[in-house]
């Protein structure tokens, strides 16, 4: 294997930039949204904790000098923190929640320095080593919601929330006066500040590579090494999660088994190669005809599953019907030969409520419902409409699964 050229060099860092900056990664919305909720709990938790200690500092001397700063972001932190962990616990979650909350920490500190201010003491706002160091609780936060855009918002915001705080003070102040006011951590030094915005940015860089970094591990523990979808452990837990979401908004959702018609045939008369070649093509027209919130995942060999949340059976059936119809008609690209119209799949759909109201029914009556469409000659959908998809499916409740044979 050759050493990589420069343009495919530039096309890696390319792709690697148009990662950071798409849309939310569907994959991680739940994690992120968990991610949301500790981060609720870790900022109350903290501003419980420091509104403790500033009410004590607040009794021991007053509200003067850097007491001034520190209550501010205390107890405006207590308040913020307070209302946004009731908000998400109860359920609240969109994508830009990230982006509006790290603001709201970057905002918080960045009060504190700016009442330094007020206050008439911009030593503390540009030198303190309390409040400043705030911002890397707020960085450090932001790795928590699984987006790097979110790392460099709020990275940025602060830089330049800090560098507008010591542009400001150094323009009303000389703030190497001896006279000014407190020097509690040392004289004024520009080379110290640029060193404080280098850290800043520094640690901005640092999490957001974390969190790129964090993406891409729980991106292959969650995926088909082959194939490029989600894997049977991804499906497992996320039918769970979107079965109890669908009870509780009394919302409906539908499940497709699906099967690769005669595909033993198919990798003996090709090789496993193109097999596997097939598979990746029937992967891809599966995700280029579905939405970004459906679920596609390989759940074993030739069979693959789709989840549809707020989708009804005769929907997914017609959806399904449309990417049989284009896997029937793909032009397949082997090396050596050019295969058109060789592959097609067989499919079974299952809906909530209507088929059942946990996982286990659900999965079963879309096995029952593909194990039909097979029987009744391949190539085609069955849904719970289907004459030949209702008997098999009361067929299927009275034996073993497992009995059913191989297809």
């Amino acid at each position: 294997m050759g050493t990589p050229s420069g343009a495919e060099r530039a096309d890696d860092r390319f792709t690697r930039w148009a990662r950071l900056w798409a849309q939310p990664d569907v994959v991680l919305l739940d994690a992120s949204a968990d991610g949301e909720r500790l981060s609720a709990r870790i900022r109350f938790t903290v501003a419980l904790l420091v509104a403790g200690v500033a009410a004590v500092d607040l009794a021991n001397r007053g509200t003067s000098g850097e007491a001034y700063g520190w209550n501010v972001v205390a107890f405006l932190g207590l308040a913020g923190a307070l209302a946004l962990m009731v908000m998400v616990h109860r359920g609240f979650y969109r994508w830009w929640l990230g982006f509006a909350t790290s603001a709201l920490d970057v905002t918080i500190v960045s009060a504190g320095l700016v009442a330094f201010l007020y206050a008439g003491e911009p030593q503390l706002a540009v030198n303190s080593r309390v409040v400043y160091e705030a911002y890397f609780l707020a960085l450090a936060a932001t790795c928590l919601r699984y987006d790097p855009k979110i790392c460099v918002w709020a990275g940025t915001l602060a830089v330049l929330v800090y560098v507008g705080v010591l542009s400001y003070a150094s323009m009303h102040w000389d703030l190497t006066d001896p006279d000014l006011g407190s020097f509690s951590y040392g004289p004024f030094s520009w080379h110290s500040q640029l060193a404080r915005v280098v850290v800043l940015a520094a640690f901005t860089w640092l999490a957001t590579i974390i969190v790129i970094r964090a993406r891409q591990l729980h991106r292959m523990s969650t995926s088909d090494f082959l194939t490029g979808l989600h894997n049977r452990g991804y499906f497992d837990e996320r039918i769970r999660e979107e079965v109890v979401r669908t009870r509780r908004h009394k919302r409906t959702m539908a499940v497709g088994m699906i099967d690769v018609d005669k595909f033993k045939n198919f990798n003996d008369s090709y090789g496993h190669s193109a097999g596997d070649m097939a598979l990746q093509a029937i992967a891809r027209t599966l995700k280029d005809n579905l939405r970004l919130t459906d679920v596609v995942a390989r759940y074993g060999g030739e069979e693959l599953v789709v989840i549809m949340p707020e989708t009804g059976s005769d929907a997914a059936v017609r959806k399904l019907e449309q990417i049989r119809e284009a896997v029937a008609e793909m032009t397949l690209e082997l090396p050596r030969r050019t295969l058109r119209g060789v592959l097609t799949f067989s499919a079974g759909v299952a809906s909530l409520p209507d088929d059942g109201e946990d996982v286990d029914a659900l999965i079963a009556r879309a096995d029952a419902r593909l194990f039909a469409a097979k029987q009744a000659g391949r190539n085609r959908v069955v849904g719970p409409h289907d004459h030949s998809g209702l008997r098999a499916s009361q067929e299927m409740r009275a034996i073993d699964i497992d009995s059913v044979p191989p297809m």
